[in-house]
């Protein structure tokens, strides 16, 4: 098998899943990037965009299910939002690294140079490659169960009101990892009315302007530039 080829162990994998595949082949596909697939000329290979779209819909209705529970008197509006919170590309990153999926990815030589097992965008996408590959593999009461473990961290933190603090979390994480320093916020515009203002905050590194965010409140302008500064830094 492919992943074996890269001395890769899968077991460690499915005792986190606590599941073993019955079609292994599905496991292997959900981490076959089409990067991979184009310099193979085997048209037996498949990459993982189809397992992607299928994952996104089951992760968006196991997602809608524990939400139903856990806010049982909140209306629609309330529940997409908070369902957004869950299973956006932070969200799932955070889960992919979890389960080291990095680890596992088959990737072309130009996404591998470029350090594609460490993209958000990418592991977040194999997330939900994975899911799909389960869902196929075990039906969805099963898939359900694999992705309330997995979530129950983001779906407390909703439940407590605290996810919105993620990527100012996530980001003073991987700045102090990486550059052993903090991120730093200055507020330098203030513009419309008294009642209705947006507030320009600018993030810097080291004395580098990293990026900027905009909010109609300090807190979520400094939540704008750590979000953008958190993946233009990871894709670097």
């Amino acid at each position: 098998m492919e992943l074996k080829t890269r001395n890769i162990e899968i077991d460690e994998l499915t005792k986190t899943l606590d599941y073993t595949f019955k079609n292994p082949e599905l496991l292997f596909q959900a981490f076959r990037h089409a990067s991979y697939v184009n310099e193979h000329a085997n048209p037996d290979l498949k990459d993982n965009e189809r397992l992607e779209f299928l994952g996104d819909a089951v992760l968006d209705l196991a997602i809608s299910h524990f939400l139903m529970d856990i806010f049982q008197n909140a209306e629609e509006g309330a529940l997409s939002k908070f369902r957004s919170m869950v299973v956006d590309e932070i969200g799932l990153y955070q889960v992919a690294v979890s389960l080291r999926l990095g680890d596992y990815l088959l990737l072309g030589k130009g996404e591998e140079q470029s350090l594609g097992r460490e993209k958000p965008s990418i592991l977040s996408n194999t997330v939900e490659a994975l899911l799909g590959a389960l869902y196929l593999d075990a039906g969805f009461d099963k898939t359900m169960k694999i992705i309330g473990r997995l979530f129950s961290p983001l779906l407390e933190r909703v439940k407590a009101k605290e996810i919105a603090h993620d990527f100012k979390s996530a980001l003073q994480e991987y700045t102090q990892k990486t550059y052993k320093t903090l991120p730093n916020y200055r507020l330098v515009k203030e513009s419309g009315p008294a009642h209705d203002k947006i507030f320009s905050v600018e993030l810097t590194i080291a004395d580098k302007v990293i990026a900027t965010g905009n909010g109609k409140s300090k807190k979520e302008a400094e939540q704008d530039a750590a979000k953008e500064a958190f993946f233009c830094l990871k894709q670097d």
